[in-house]
């Protein structure tokens, strides 16, 4: 049987319609939990440390793909882990959140985000999860680890330390937080990395422009790497999806293994 012949213009027309069907099919059902692995070298020196670093959880109850990102970061094998805010949008899911980062094989070090605050959970069961994994739930405190090495201080979003963050010198200094264009008002301490959160990337992200919107907080730094005045500041994507929006396009999830 002799199949009919494709004009140019009917063949341009079906690419035409197909294409954005083929955009919110991935945006939709493929990317939101299409899990990322990616690799950060900060320095030029021989690597000391080797850590992971996830944010934006925004765990609404979908209990196998936390599950996955927990199963991975211990595939991974790292130091230790880092969290720069947001756990969840409700306390109904805190449990269960919790019980799935219990998971974790390695000492999970994390800040609050301000959906953390907003959703009014009590914070002791949290900070008792990070210390249990050897970690620690930090609100403008610190800690010492990898045999005095290295200084793991964390911030709440609420508002910076009225006075300059404490460091340790001699260490190396890194800093946990979840507004990344909170960078601005370090007053130029240096720190040897910045971590933060919050952006998601913009969730979606136009090839060769960059993110679409961002929210408050964020100003330029909304994926990847920025060398800053304050030293060198990594923003991760994140790992969920805010509120209702559930997709992602060219912005997957990501779990950031750095080497320091």
């Amino acid at each position: 049987m002799k199949l009919p012949r494709l004009s140019r213009r009917k063949f341009i027309s079906a690419s035409l319609l197909a294409a954005p069907v083929a955009v919110l099919a991935d945006a939709r059902w493929l990317e939101p939990t299409w899990l990322k692995t990616r690799q950060v070298r900060i320095g030029g020196g021989p690597t000391k440390h080797r850590f992971v670093h996830i944010t934006d959880l925004h765990h609404k109850g979908d209990r196998g793909y936390l599950q996955t990102v927990v199963r991975q970061i211990n595939a991974l094998a790292p130091d230790f882990a880092c969290f720069t805010g947001d756990l969840l949008e409700e306390a109904k899911y805190l449990a269960e959140t919790l019980e799935i980062l219990s998971g974790l094989r390695v000492p999970l070090f994390g800040v609050p985000g301000n959906h953390d605050f907003w959703s009014r959970i009590p914070f002791a069961p949290v900070r008792q999860c990070f210390k249990a994994t050897g970690g620690a739930w930090l609100m403008n405190e610190q800690r010492t680890l990898a045999g005095g090495e290295l200084n793991v201080i964390g911030i709440t979003c609420l508002r910076l330390p009225q006075s300059r963050i404490p460091l340790a010198p001699g260490r190396i200094n890194l800093l946990l937080m979840h507004y990344p264009a909170w960078i601005k008002q370090l007053d130029g301490q240096q720190f040897d990395l910045v971590l933060a959160g919050h952006s998601h990337g913009g969730q979606v992200r136009i090839p060769f422009y960059g993110s679409v919107i961002v929210p408050y907080g964020v100003d330029q730094y909304d994926q990847g790497l920025f060398q800053t005045s304050s030293g060198p500041l990594y923003v991760n994507p994140g790992i969920g999806y805010i509120g209702h929006y559930h997709f992602r396009f060219n912005c997957r999830p990501e779990i950031t293994v750095i080497e320091l």
